[in-house]
């Protein structure tokens, strides 16, 4: 294993846990500290005083059935509940917006990070949006027009894709799209503007989940216009 010191130098006190390296230690060798690890399977099974460790569960065993989110007020088991943002919770959006939008990450980049390099960039040149035939035909557009994204709270610009195993009710974009690629002159856009890619900039805080925090990129409402 390799650890590296990255980012502007704090002013911690040495601690060699976990990895048994001090951060004065990483600074010292920039190019990084090659750590000797073993590979340990099935950990849980290693015993202490006798008894196997288990998980970092109450039970120290996989629970189906969670006790701490009993505790919490919260259901103990899985269960469906409907998207605050969706055609049954919002139907006063539904004309206006009557497509689904959820969203996929694109497998040649990591997050959004390398969509500078140039042996990528090159691959998916623009950001996309997934959507049927059908309505696309619906609304004029062809395949690879640049069409504009737009919610309750915002718009965005990107590509139409076409995927006919979507249902024509919904649609797939794109996260991170920020950076240019001068190398083969790809843009880059604007994270803040309604002429940039940024699929965050269109999903409101409004419908966050109450239990996790987390935000409906996978389960919102949209309408798609030409940009052409």
């Amino acid at each position: 294993m390799l650890l590296c010191a990255v980012g502007r130098r704090p002013n911690l006190q040495p601690n060699k846990k976990p990895s048994g390296v001090t951060l004065d230690e990483l600074w010292q060798n920039l190019g990084g500290v090659q750590i000797p690890l073993q590979t340990r399977h099935r950990r849980f099974s290693e015993e202490e005083n006798g008894v196997p460790r288990g998980f970092h569960t109450p039970t120290r065993k996989i629970e189906f059935y969670s006790e701490i989110m009993l505790e919490q007020g919260y259901p103990p088991l899985p269960d469906y509940e409907e998207p605050l943002v969706s055609p049954l919770s919002r139907s006063d959006l539904v004309e206006r917006y009557p497509l689904i939008l959820t969203c996929a990450k694109n497998t040649l980049f990591c997050e959004s990070q390398h969509r500078a390099l140039p042996s990528l960039r090159g691959k998916s040149h623009d950001p996309e949006i997934e959507l049927h035939p059908q309505p696309a035909a619906a609304r004029s557009i062809q395949e690879g027009d640049w069409v504009r994204i737009e919610t309750p709270v915002g718009s965005v610009r990107a590509r139409a894709r076409f995927d006919e195993l979507l249902d024509p009710h919904v649609v797939c974009g794109q996260h991170g799209w920020w950076q240019d690629c001068a190398a083969i002159g790809a843009p880059g856009y604007d994270p803040f503007s309604e002429e940039g890619a940024n699929f965050n900039l269109i999903i409101g805080n409004d419908a966050i989940d109450p239990v996790s925090g987390s935000v409906p990129h996978r389960a919102y409402l949209c309408q798609i216009h030409s940009a052409e």
